[in-house]
């Protein structure tokens, strides 16, 4: 195996040159350079990267800490994160927090003293203890898909503190699947709602009552049911909404896992979609146009999200003392015909929501 000495002696420099060109502590004149470089391709040298990261004090590595890492959605994402960071030259370190405060703040901790030189992470629902750490510990850190804080003017978060956040669009897509359902004659219109505490919930339930607003339908809270982000907590909250005296004539879900859960609910009654109640979900998932009806839905761009956490923390490496940003991206339409309209031809079509394509706080990447 050769070793850095040998590249210098084939490159005819110093190892500390060689040192110097491998792990850009130092400026090195462009055929220098290149001579190192071809004798580390002729050679077949690796880089010994623990011995690098004690140079440069970088491990040149992420860690991902999202829960529900078997959910579709979050699958995606990770997929657009490790792309990212390979392209990058980072490696990934993975865990899942569960969605559960303590567990999350252990796996973090665990993540950070492997001396990942940033973070990428889905907060939980209370995630008091994460921030506290990492704002205490100076990790640089992106929030990935739920953000800290209030929505406030354009598109940026109140109370974010030094994190930078990348999410999605959440109350416009939904407010336009509840005045879509209400343009088919609904006025009756339950929503599934997610686990309280997280903003993705309180946006998208936001975006359900403005959508009730452009109808002019009045808000029933009695329709507004947590299915707390899971299969089994959504058929429990469709079993509730379906035992209504008014009980909804058209139901949408806040995440793929708990279209699955009404989905079942439905299904153990007999009730068909359309027929009996129109259905519309928030995430769109691989197998959707596979149901029968297959099923009108908001798509998130899981991949781009993961993607662009990687370049916003990379950027964050890069300047570390820059204005913290919140980044949003758009989603899009998904129309087919769960929520009783003809199935679109082509089998299925996508349009633009007329929400905000993005924003953010400071500048754009």
């Amino acid at each position: 195996m050769s070793t850095m000495a040998d590249v210098a002696r084939s490159a005819g420099v110093s190892v500390a040159t060689v040192s110097h060109v491998l792990n850009g502590t130092r400026p090195v004149l462009p055929h220098t350079r290149q001579a190192v470089l071809d004798a580390v391709e002729t050679l077949g040298y690796t880089p010994n990267s623990l011995a690098r990261s004690l140079v440069t004090s970088r491990t040149r590595s992420i860690g991902l800490a999202v829960s529900a890492i078997s959910n579709p959605y979050f699958t995606e994402i990770l997929q657009g994160v490790e792309a990212a960071a390979l392209e990058a030259g980072y490696s990934l370190l993975i865990a899942d927090p569960h969605d559960d405060p303590e567990h999350e703040l252990k796996v973090v901790q665990l993540l950070h003293g492997r001396r990942v030189d940033g973070m990428i992470v889905a907060p939980s629902a209370e995630p008091g203890d994460l921030v506290a750490y990492l704002r205490r510990q100076a990790v640089p850190t992106v929030l990935l898909d739920r953000v800290l804080g209030p929505a406030g003017p354009e598109g940026g978060v109140v109370g974010q503190g030094p994190f930078d956040q990348v999410c999605a669009e959440n109350s416009g897509p939904m407010a336009e699947l509840v005045t879509h359902l209400a343009s088919l004659g609904h006025r009756r219109i339950g929503l599934v709602a997610g686990l309280p505490g997280l903003s993705t919930t309180d946006e998208r339930i936001a975006g359900y009552r403005q959508g009730l607003a452009a109808a002019g339908l009045d808000a029933d809270e009695e329709l507004v049911v947590s299915g707390s982000s899971e299969s089994t907590g959504a058929e429990r909250a469709t079993a509730a909404l379906l035992a209504l005296p008014g009980a909804p004539t058209a139901l949408v879900t806040a995440n793929n896992a708990m279209t699955i859960g009404a989905l079942r609910a439905l299904r153990e009654r007999g009730l068909s979609v359309p027929g009996d109640i129109a259905l519309c979900c928030f995430d769109d998932f691989a197998w959707a146009d596979l149901f029968a009806p297959r099923l009108t839905a908001v798509a998130q761009p899981s991949r781009e999200m993961g993607a662009l956490a990687v370049r916003v923390l990379l950027d964050r490496l890069a300047a570390p003392d820059r204005e913290a940003r919140t980044v949003r991206l758009p989603c899009a339409f998904v129309h087919r015909a769960s929520c009783g309209c003809p199935e679109p031809r082509p089998a299925a079509t996508k349009s633009s929501l007329e929400s905000t394509s993005q924003s953010e706080k400071g500048t754009t990447p």
